[in-house]
């Protein structure tokens, strides 16, 4: 077995230990494009488990200077990410800004743990969600127009919404809040009441609106991945709807976020997936 060859393997192992819907969505795609979608969910994997598992801005620090090192070509052949990574920037024309986007975006989890205004969330979540689909656009289209950045960037803040809705109760428990102080304001709650896990007419309230603030995005979203090959379309649609799919399970549960976790059921994954292999083939 190559060293490509185990690089690639260690990739895929990263992401289907995580997360097994990417991993089944991104799988329709050409072999060599599935191969670089696994390295560059392992280089995000990576930087999110050196924020959230080791608590270490020195080494989140010392990860940067390992990408720079790898962007001018320096990397340890013993490092199997920089070596898929490697054969990825190789294959594709790959832009190094939004990896720096990504790591910028989670030493700011370091650096602030409240927000002020939706702009400010919407800043971050550029840099530690929008970030990604920025990566994978030139491997997902080999010649991306500017609706489909505009749609990636898009994509990625819904994403990362729906993540702070559906996880308010575990960044509670790291002393995080990102839900923007001034929608606390117009709901009229303050921190002691989601400390409290108070879910009333205003708590409620709250999350329908960034809900649907969300929702507006996936809609528009969704609108552009009609400029990607078929062969890409499947994966970037499968995550738009089975994303969007946790507001759901949010309203099912009550808006719970606190004490329960919104999950969106493995039949109702297959459910998506299906819808859209019968939408592509039919548009094809």
């Amino acid at each position: 077995m190559s060293k490509l060859h185990e690089a690639y393997q260690y990739c895929y192992e990263v992401m289907n230990a995580n997360s097994k819907t990417f991993v089944k969505a991104f799988s329709f795609l050409p072999e060599q494009q599935r191969k670089a979608v696994w390295a560059v969910y392992t280089f995000c994997r990576e930087v999110d488990d050196i924020v959230d598992e080791l608590h270490s801005l020195e080494k989140l620090q010392q990860f940067k200077c390992e990408f720079d090192q790898f962007i001018q070509g320096n990397f340890s052949p013993k490092n199997k990410l920089w070596v898929a990574l490697n054969d990825v920037f190789t294959s594709f024309t790959m832009d190094p800004e939004p990896f720096y986007y990504m790591i910028e975006g989670q030493k700011m989890d370091f650096e602030k743990v409240r927000y002020r205004t939706l702009a400010e969330l919407e800043h971050y979540s550029f840099r530690v969600a929008s970030s990604v689909g920025l990566m994978l656009l030139p491997i997902l289209a080999p010649n991306p127009t500017p609706r489909l950045t505009e749609g990636a960037i898009k994509l990625g803040i819904a994403m990362q919404i729906t993540n702070i809705l559906r996880d308010v109760g575990e960044d509670l428990n790291r002393n995080r809040v990102y839900l923007p102080g001034e929608y606390l304001h117009k709901y009229n709650l303050r921190e002691e009441d989601l400390l409290a896990h108070t879910v009333d007419v205003r708590f409620t309230g709250l999350v329908e609106d960034l809900a649907i603030y969300a929702e507006r995005l996936y809609d528009e979203a969704l609108e552009s991945t009609y400029d990607y090959p078929l062969s890409a379309r499947l994966p970037v649609q499968a995550a738009n709807y089975s994303y969007r799919a946790i507001l759901t399970e949010i309203r099912k549960n009550n808006y719970n976020v606190f004490t329960k976790r919104a999950v969106v059921s493995a039949t109702e994954k297959m459910n998506i997936f299906t819808m859209l292999k019968q939408s592509i083939k039919a548009f094809a």
